[in-house]
């Protein structure tokens, strides 16, 4: 099983080159954003409206499929406090069965505030409350995978930062 605890895990799992996507799990719809093959950008895709579990896992793994991804974020509803609730034991086993049907490595992000700043950046755009509603949930999960991109970028420059002091102090 592939499911990543913690981004330093899942990024080391990742093969170079390829892009991810971020999940938005609701109750009724799966915001969808992927990134492009150097993890910088991430861009709202879809919203997939939830049937059932397995349909909801085929339309997500033929995005993966379809764009080549090396691996799937999900965006992890911790409570306001830290705590995990029935919504993060929700999306952890969504994780788990989603893990039996592909060898993608799967991480988590924590998403508390994504849906709040999707919304705020779309009212700044003028966005219609129809069409908010429409693409709130990948809008969400692009806020959600942009602050994965960002931290995996920090990890890769800490990386590089390190193994140039070593190299120093090996000369």
């Amino acid at each position: 099983m592939s499911v990543y605890e913690t981004i330093e895990a899942f990024a080391a799992s990742l093969a170079p080159m390829q892009a991810v996507a971020a999940l938005d799990l609701g109750e009724k719809t799966v915001g969808v954003a992927v990134s492009d093959s150097y993890l910088s950008v991430a861009s709202p895709l879809e919203t997939i409206r939830r049937v059932k579990f397995t349909l909801d896992a085929a339309r997500v793994l033929e995005i993966a499929q379809g764009r080549r991804l090396g691996g799937i974020i999900l965006g992890l509803p911790f409570n306001m406090d830290g705590s995990e609730g029935p919504r993060c034991q929700s999306t952890r086993a969504f994780a788990r069965n989603l893990s039996r049907l592909t060898d993608l490595p799967i991480g988590f992000w924590d998403e508390r505030l994504s849906t709040v700043a999707a919304e705020r950046a779309l009212l700044e755009a003028d966005t219609s409350r129809k069409r908010r509603k429409e693409v709130i949930d990948h809008v969400a999960a692009g806020y959600i995978l942009q602050g994965a991109l960002d931290r995996m970028a920090f990890i890769r420059r800490q990386l590089i930062r390190d193994q140039d002091k070593d190299e120093a102090g090996n000369e």
